[in-house]
């Protein structure tokens, strides 16, 4: 059932109507997946199921604050810093990767995220289903689901080497660059 209601949703949405206020998406647990109109990978048909996510994650007995709202917001309007698919759906669409404001973290500066954001808005839709603990459905998810923006769990899937080796160069052609602004 939540395969279903993730590949073939009965509503998908866009950035305009998710960053509404109220936003449509609920401020609870669940799952979220992205479909792209237009794909930046190679030999992937677009209009498909590429990413899930959960919100929120459970690591080690610690819960995080976020829920699908924030979760799912947060991609289409965030960071790459704070989010494994802006910086996938980046690296893919060739922005560049810059070390900010300490060095540590990585985004593609204001431009590239406000290109990325804009980018999204004309291709990315998004669907969820509410579940109380989704942590408990995304390696089943991830394992049963051809996903090629997945990294996390999906070694096996035919992009994850090439998605992992864009996602390498990006980071160290930023680690040679100077501190951006």
């Amino acid at each position: 059932m939540a395969h279903a209601a993730l590949t073939e949703p009965d509503r998908l949405w866009s950035a305009q109507e998710v960053l509404l206020r109220p936003s449509p998406v609920p401020a609870a647990a669940g799952v979220y997946g992205w479909h792209f109109e237009m794909t930046p990978c190679v030999d992937v048909a677009a209009g498909r199921l590429l990413y899930v996510g959960i919100a929120p994650r459970h690591i080690a007995n610690r819960t995080s604050t976020q829920n699908l709202r924030k979760r799912v917001r947060y991609h289409y309007r965030g960071n790459a810093a704070g989010s494994t698919l802006r910086l996938s759906l980046g690296c893919l669409l060739g922005l560049e990767l810059r070390r900010v404001g300490s060095g540590k973290r990585m985004t593609f500066g204001k431009a590239g995220e406000t290109a990325l954001s804009q980018w999204m808005a004309e291709n990315a839709r998004v669907c969820w289903i509410e579940h109380d603990k989704p942590w408990t459905m995304e390696s089943e998810l991830i394992s049963q689901l051809d996903l090629p923006l997945n990294l996390d769990q999906n070694r096996d899937n035919a992009f994850y080497d090439r998605l992992k080796e864009l996602r390498a160069q990006a980071r160290g052609r930023a680690r040679e660059l100077p501190i951006s602004a």
